[in-house]
């Protein structure tokens, strides 16, 4: 099955600073040849149900690896069957389509 999760890994009982743990769990991303996507507060990754979930695991032990001991994540996990092959990139860009659609209007609560 198709799926599309939103993950965070919250390294526990270390630094401040996790930007390390963050780029072992994307080494790990880029091993796996899923389709993946870091933002500010996490992760996007498509793939096969069983895929995922496995890349998700592998994070878990690559962190608690580098000596974290112990390791929490969020998990937002999305499937469909109505439509085959759409991808993290088509999702985002119908969206844009969206809003390139209102060019010409500013939107006053987000402007900078």
């Amino acid at each position: 099955m198709q799926t599309i999760a939103d993950f965070c890994v919250v390294p526990m009982g270390v630094t401040a600073s996790v930007s390390q743990y963050v780029a072992e769990c994307q080494r790990v991303l880029e091993r796996s040849g899923l389709s993946y996507s870091m933002h500010a507060y996490g992760t996007n990754v498509e793939g096969e149900w069983d895929d995922v979930c496995r890349v998700m695991k592998e994070c878990h032990e690559a962190v608690h690896a580098m000596g974290c001991p112990r390791v929490s994540t969020s998990v937002r996990i999305g499937t469909r069957t109505d439509k085959v092959g759409q991808t993290m990139q088509d999702k985002v860009k119908v969206v844009e389509e969206i809003l390139a659609k209102d060019a010409g209007v500013v939107n006053t609560a987000y402007a900078r």
